[in-house]
Parts: structure tokens; sequence; C-alpha cells
């Protein structure tokens, strides 16, 4: 999936980016998703939010990431190459940036229960993680298949305190993960706030969870200046299941029409194989955990299993932000 930067602009009232977007939700999630929708800007652009949540990136998180010259690679492919360290973050990864950002919120909308959903596993240690340092109750739905091929993480989950309930249906996998999570959330809608963990769901999360990691664009910039004189690089590169990560990566780009931006998407076994997670090749519009984007489904309707060898990226569907992007 490649696009080139173009004239951008946020979501809508509705939460859409042109045609993709929007809350597609039952009447019971109705108050708890209306009630973000309409306090989360004024929520997190607060002086007092803003001051909490940039210190714990810095010192809590360990911001920022560095960026790192690859000199072999940059050599190899005549160009210049930078790593934005992202592993680095406490936890191992880009989630904390979100996660640390949806609990402060959730703080401020008085939810005592954190509900997330995690493929890697990445998304719920750093939920765990959070309400660990919060004290707050902590529960992480995650695919059968993926509680095995990533024990480490499910064992720090279950280290920093969190319930980790495994989702049995369908490919055991993120999808269903996010299924089980909804579920709890409809059972659970007074007390509970669920941290969506891409950018992904119904408006506002796709817009809230993309503001939330845009911080590693915003340091790119600088740090780009910072080594070579120009904060603009000709080309972005990011890999994309739901699109936390390419995101947060493209957000500060997204109005550069001289940067290139690219989303790789995990092809599996190949584009023709049955066996692929690449929504924006084999996807068509459609709704999926709360938003119109584009999904691989049947003629019919139904969603297609994904497949990838990396726990995350196997997501039939991509954020709206991204899907709008592609078109």
């Amino acid at each position: 999936m490649t696009t080139k930067s173009k004239s951008f602009q946020q979501p809508d009232t509705q939460g859409y980016y042109g045609n993709f977007g929007g809350a597609y939700i039952p009447e019971m999630l109705h108050r708890n998703v209306e009630e973000l929708r309409t306090r989360y800007l004024d929520i997190i652009n607060e002086k007092s939010f803003q001051k909490a949540y940039r210190g714990l990136l810095k010192d809590y998180v360990g911001r920022p990431t560095p960026l790192y010259f690859a000199d072999r690679l940059s050599k190899r492919y005549k160009t210049q190459v930078y790593l934005k360290r992202e592993d680095l973050c406490h936890t191992g990864a880009h989630k904390i940036n979100n996660t640390v950002g949806q609990i402060l919120l959730a703080e401020k909308l008085g939810k005592k229960r954190i509900i997330a959903e995690t493929g890697a596993g990445q998304h719920g240690v750093a939920t765990a993680t959070v309400c660990a340092l919060k004290d707050i109750e902590c529960i992480v739905y995650m695919g059968s298949r993926d509680i095995e091929r990533q024990a480490p993480n499910v064992a720090r989950m279950k280290m920093l305190g969190a319930k980790v309930i495994p989702a049995t249906s369908g490919s055991q996998t993120l999808k269903d993960a996010t299924n089980e999570a909804i579920r709890d959330w409809i059972n659970n809608p007074a007390d509970t706030h669920y941290i969506i963990g891409s950018v992904v769901g119904p408006h506002p999360y796709p817009d809230m969870v993309a503001r939330f990691q845009s911080v590693i664009s915003e340091e790119i910039r600088w740090q780009l200046k910072e080594e070579t004189g120009s904060e603009l690089p000709t080309h972005v590169v990011a890999c994309v299941g739901g699109g936390s990560n390419a995101a947060g990566t493209f957000y500060h780009f997204l109005d550069e029409k001289n940067v290139e931006l690219i989303a790789v998407e995990a092809a599996g076994h190949g584009l023709t194989s049955g066996m692929s997670a690449a929504t924006t090749q084999l996807g068509k519009s459609g709704i999926l955990h709360g938003s119109k984007s584009l999904v691989m489904q049947t003629e019919d309707g139904q969603v297609v299993e994904p497949h990838s060898i990396s726990a995350g990226l196997d997501y039939p569907g991509i954020g709206p932000l991204h899907a709008h992007l592609f078109e």
C-alpha cells in the first residue's frame, strides 16, 4: 500500500475520513461512545492533562525514542535510512503511547475498570503496565492462538496483575479478541473503559489513538532537522495491521505533498493464496468493529479469516484513516 500525501482533514463531527469511519454500535454502547465523543478533545487539550501525559511519556515511557541512522543499510541501498526506535519505549513497543493517554482519559471520566484486546501482546502488556502504575483493574482479551505463540507477553501481563481471557471463537486471533472485548463493554458500560489499541473501532477511537501516537512523527520531524538540516524525509515507511504505528508515524507528514507515505501490509502466503492479511489489496468497503473501512470479506459480507506469521498484523480490516489515504 502506497499513498502520496494529499490535503488532509481531521475527521468530521461524525468521525468520517472521507468515505470511511463513523460509529456503528449497538444501542447499549451509545452512552459510553457518546461520552467519549463529546468529551475527549476537551479533556486531552487541557493543560493539566497535557502536563501529566507529557510527563509520563518523558519519565515513564522514556521518550523521546532515538532516531537511529542505519549506516550499513544506507550504504547498501545508496540512500539515507533512519529507524525510529519505538522498540526502546518502556514495555518494548509504541503501544504505551496510547495506553498512557487513554488511562489518563479514563481517570478523568471516572472509570474504575479497564479492558483491552491484544494480538501480539504488546498492547496488552502496555495496558497492564499502566494499570499497575495507576492501580486500576485490568482485563485483557487475547486469541487462544496468540496466547500460545506469545507466551512471554502473556506471562508479563499476568505478573503485572492483569487477567488474561482467551478468545476461543473464529481464528482465535486479534479479531476474535476484539469481539470479546466489545461484548464485555456492552455488559459493563457504567464503570468500564475499553482501550482499543489501534486506529480502528467507532469514532472517536481512530482519531483519539492517532493523536496519542502522533508523538512519533512529532519527534521524527525535529530529530531529522537536527540530523540532516531538514525536518522532511522523502519517504516514511511503516507496517500496518489496524494501523496505530503507521498513523503515529505518518501523522505530522499528512499535509506534506512531497513526502511519500508507504504502509506495508502482511501478504501472508501471497495475495492469491487465501492466507493473507493485505486488506487494501483484497478488501472492500464494509463495517468491522464499529466503523466503516476496507474489510476482507466474502461476496455475502462474511469476514474472511486473515493470515500472517506476525501476531497483530493478522487483522482483516484497516483503520479508516488508512482506508481514506489509500482510496
